[in-house]
């Protein structure tokens, strides 16, 4: 299974014009598979990419790096045990999709896993840094950009998963994972517990944002028993033993805290500065001053699928 998947996504970089050095013997490029997936895949499409709304979107946090980290919750360590537990065996090494400021990379990072953190942000990476033990590695580079070996025993997303491209999502992560690798991708919405106070503040930003949720990637129904990533996994042929879980997390945050984590929001990062100064000040207008944040973590984890 792990050979042919590398195999289909070499022929794939071949019909999209990959930008690899011809034959020699020893260099271990076009000779080789490991040589060949050792490096980042630049193809012609790379720059039509870097222009699509997503990845615009996807590279927006940069901007407000040191205030993601401040208000943006971090994860708890029963998220890492779940993991674990699912894995049932020692994970030593990890890939993090999209590390973002390194919330979830240093919960799994004071397990003893060597993570390498990836991010297509620098000014990410650089508040990553801040925070993470020094035997966290980091790269700079998206999920598209990513060089398939080394392989790992955990590849992992923190609510970053959505901003990756679909087209061939699931053999990328399949080739970057070791025989019985484990791919886990977690996150959630946060809403208000108060619906009145939510309701509240729907309509003090609905004139410039009528919504500010991430809708599902592949349209499945919020009522579906298996949300995204999941139901993608479940249809891709690479998984197996597919699982969804949810861990409830409830907290009570002061109004300007509250505000401070929805300018970090990708929605409202997408408003013109002076709009999104006006948003966010009629919002904190409508709160109280204190807050109860409903923010359970939805997690999805999955195994390789052995060779048939």
């Amino acid at each position: 299974m792990l050979f042919w998947v590398r195999s289909k996504l070499i022929n794939l970089l071949d019909r999209n014009g990959a930008d690899l050095p011809p034959a020699t013997p020893g260099n271990g490029t076009r000779g080789s598979i490991e040589g060949r997936l050792a490096r980042p895949a630049v193809v012609r499409l790379k720059a039509e990419c870097q222009h699509c709304p997503v990845t615009k979107r996807a590279l927006s946090f940069g901007s407000v790096a040191p205030a993601y980290e401040r208000f943006r919750p971090g994860y708890p360590d029963e998220l890492v045990d779940q993991v674990l537990a699912y894995a049932g065996r020692p994970l030593r090494t990890a890939l993090e999709i999209g590390a973002g400021t390194g919330k979830a990379t240093r919960v799994f990072a004071s397990r003893g896993i060597a993570v390498t953190a990836t991010d297509p942000d620098p000014a990410m990476l650089t508040e990553l840094r801040k925070h993470v033990p020094g035997t966290v590695e980091t790269l700079q580079a998206a999920f598209e950009d990513l060089p398939l070996s080394p392989v790992y025993d955990l590849v992992f997303a923190a609510a970053s998963l959505h901003w990756t491209q679909p087209d061939h999502r699931w053999e990328r992560v399949a080739a970057m994972l070791r025989r019985d690798g484990i791919f886990a991708s977690f996150g959630g919405q946060r809403h208000l517990a108060d619906a009145d106070v939510e309701e509240a503040v729907r309509a003090a930003r609905a004139e410039y944002l009528p919504d500010d949720d991430v809708p599902s990637p592949d349209g499945t129904p919020p009522d579906h028993p298996m949300q995204w990533p999941g139901s993608e996994l479940v249809q891709s042929g690479l998984f197996t033993d597919v699982r969804q879980s949810t861990i409830e997390r409830r907290a009570e945050v002061s109004a300007s805290d509250y505000v401070g984590n929805l300018s970090t929001i990708s929605a409202y990062l997408g408003l013109p500065e002076p709009v999104r100064r006006q948003v966010l000040d009629r919002i904190l207008d409508v709160l109280p001053e204190q807050v109860t944040v409903v923010a359970d973590i939805t997690l999805h984890l999955a195994r390789l699928a052995s060779a048939s």
